[in-house]
């Protein structure tokens, strides 16, 4: 083994408010916070997601390949139609092509970034 995963770092211009649309959308506590980075944890307090503010801040563009994603989350969830009700309440935009009706659908966090909620048939496969 070379290593762990010690914690997904996104770039955005607003560490804070990136930062309170993950804390909602996958339950985890804020356990650092700065002007300048935040830190979600899992319950045991291991790190999860950091959130690093940078000057110059350029979106990717869905599917443009000028603007790539840069990274992106899977969210499994149960129900598509309920999961995505509350990301666009959270401030989500559901991306242009991605209107599933079962499997996944791709979205953009309130900077642009990528993230998909999944389900299980999007991740088993057929029989």
């Amino acid at each position: 083994m070379i290593g762990r995963l010690f914690s997904l770092v996104i770039d955005c211009p607003a560490p804070s408010e990136l930062a309170s649309f993950y804390e909602s959308l996958l339950s985890l506590p804020r356990v650092e916070d700065s002007s300048d980075y935040v830190v979600l944890a899992n319950t045991t307090g291991t790190e999860i997601v950091t959130f690093q503010r940078v000057g110059g801040f350029r979106p990717p563009q869905w599917p443009d390949p000028d603007r790539p994603a840069q990274m992106h989350v899977d969210v499994m969830v149960d129900d598509l139609d309920v999961a995505e009700a509350k990301v666009l309440a959270l401030g989500a935009t559901l991306l242009e092509g991605s209107d599933k009706p079962i499997g996944y659908r791709v979205y953009a966090d309130p900077v642009g970034h990528p993230f998909c909620l999944i389900t299980r048939e999007s991740v088993t496969p057929s029989k």
